[in-house]
């Protein structure tokens, strides 16, 4: 399974690991399955990092670096699927998770209750 961390799967995983289903425990630590991190989620930490909303540890992009997970970067076939997705979420991060997930053919590993109103697979954080 190809799977696609949320912004609080992600911080979760690395911080809280009980926050997250048993069965998203198990699908993020099962070396079979491919973990993807995108880096919208990495820049909607940091934005919420930078206007207070959010604490990280100093060494946040050291753990980070440690994962065995495949960065997903942006690209213009993304930004151009988001275009394509009905207004169902507004939140502009999870917009563009969505549309790589369909681009990619990922599962979003997430607890947000808007995203299953997607055309994309998910797997509950």
């Amino acid at each position: 399974m190809n799977l696609l961390l949320d912004t609080h799967a992600l911080l979760w995983w690395l911080g809280d690991p009980a926050s997250l289903s048993s069965r998203a425990r198990e699908a993020i630590a099962d070396p079979e399955n491919t973990v993807f991190l995108s880096a919208v989620v990495v820049w909607e930490i940091r934005i919420k990092e930078a206007i207070g909303r959010l604490e990280l540890p100093e060494e946040f992009r050291e753990v980070l670096d440690e994962q065995p997970f495949v960065v997903l970067p942006v690209t213009v076939e993304h930004a151009h699927a988001v275009g394509r997705l009905p207004a169902i979420h507004r939140d502009p991060f999870d917009r563009m998770l969505v549309a790589q997930a369909l681009c990619e053919r990922l599962t979003i590993v997430t607890r947000d209750g808007s995203i299953p109103s997607y055309p994309v697979q998910t797997l509950e954080a």
